[in-house]
C-alpha cells in the first residue's frame, strides 16, 4: 500500500479543509451521547483527531507513518489539546485499547488490497471497540470510481510546491490508480531548487451489499448505510458513501 508520507506536510496543504467539518458534523450527530474515547484510523497528520479532541473525547490518533505522526503531533500541540498517537497498522490493532467509538474517513478503507484485507480491519475494530460501540467509516461509491475519477486530473501551482494529479481505472473491478507528482522547493538549497518525488496511489471500493455482508462476518449487529455526509440513503450518483456499525 502507498503511504503519503513522502510530503506528508505538502499532502496537508492541498487537502479540502471544509471536508474535515462535514466529517465531525457526521461523527457528532451519529455518536451515542455517552462517548467519550475515540480511536482514529489513518489519522494521518491528525486534523480529524485535533477536531475531536476538541469537542471533549479522548482520542488515539493511528498511523502507519511516522512523519505523518510527528506532524499530527505538532498539530495536537498547537490546538492545545491532548491525544494519544498510536503508529500501527489498521489491520493489526491488537494491544492498541478499548475504545467506543472507532472512526475512519477519507475513504482511507479503500486503500485495502482486497476485501480479505477489509474483513481484517473490521474484525480488529470489532475486537477494540466497547460493548455497544460505535465504527464510522466512508468510502468511494462505484459511481465515484467509474465515472467522477475517470480520467480525472488536477494541477496546481504554489509559492514553495506545484503537484500533478492524475487518475487512471485500475487493475480490478471498481479500482482506480492515482499517479501524483510533486516538485516542492528544496530549503537546503541556496539556489532556487525543486525536488521531484512520484507516487502511485491504487484504491478500491465494493458494492454496498459486500461492506453490509463483512461487516456483519466480523460480528456486527447493526449496520447503517449513508451518502455524502448526509442522513439521506445512497443513489446511484451518490459520490461517498457512510456506514454506521453497532458492537452489540
Amino acid at each position: 500500500m502507498a503511504t503519503y508520507e513522502t510530503f506528508a506536510a505538502v499532502y496537508d496543504e492541498i487537502m479540502d479543509d471544509s471536508l474535515y467539518d462535514k466529517w465531525t458534523d457526521f461523527s457528532l450527530r451519529h455518536l451515542p451521547q455517552e462517548t467519550k474515547t475515540i480511536l482514529e484510523l489513518a489519522c494521518g497528520t491528525g486534523i480529524q483527531a485535533v477536531r475531536f479532541a476538541q469537542k471533549g473525547y479522548e482520542v488515539t490518533g493511528l498511523d502507519l507513518s511516522y512523519e505523518m505522526l510527528e506532524l499530527a503531533q505538532k498539530k495536537a500541540e498547537a490546538a492545545g489539546v491532548m491525544m494519544e498517537l498510536a503508529q500501527a497498522d489498521m489491520m493489526a490493532l491488537e494491544g492498541i485499547g478499548d475504545f467506543d467509538a472507532v472512526t475512519c474517513y477519507s475513504d482511507s478503507l479503500c486503500y485495502m488490497a482486497d476485501q480479505e484485507a477489509v474483513l481484517r480491519v473490521f474484525e480488529g475494530v470489532h475486537s477494540v471497540l466497547n460493548q455497544g460501540g460505535t465504527f464510522l467509516f466512508d468510502v468511494h461509491s462505484i459511481y465515484q470510481m467509474e465515472e467522477v475519477f475517470a480520467g480525472y486530473s488536477y494541477h496546481e501551482n504554489y509559492e514553495d510546491f506545484a503537484f500533478v494529479w492524475d487518475t487512471y481505472e485500475g487493475e480490478h473491478e471498481h479500482s482506480i490508480v492515482h499517479e501524483l507528482t510533486f516538485f516542492v522547493k528544496d530549503e537546503d538549497s541556496h539556489e532556487e531548487r525543486f525536488i521531484r518525488r512520484d507516487e502511485v496511489h491504487e484504491e478500491r471500493t465494493y458494492p454496498i451489499e459486500t461492506y453490509v455482508e463483512l461487516l456483519k462476518e466480523a460480528g456486527f449487529a447493526s449496520v447503517e448505510v449513508f451518502a455524502d455526509f448526509e442522513e439521506e440513503a445512497p443513489t446511484e450518483t451518490s459520490q461517498r458513501w457512510f456506514f454506521k456499525a453497532v458492537k452489540a
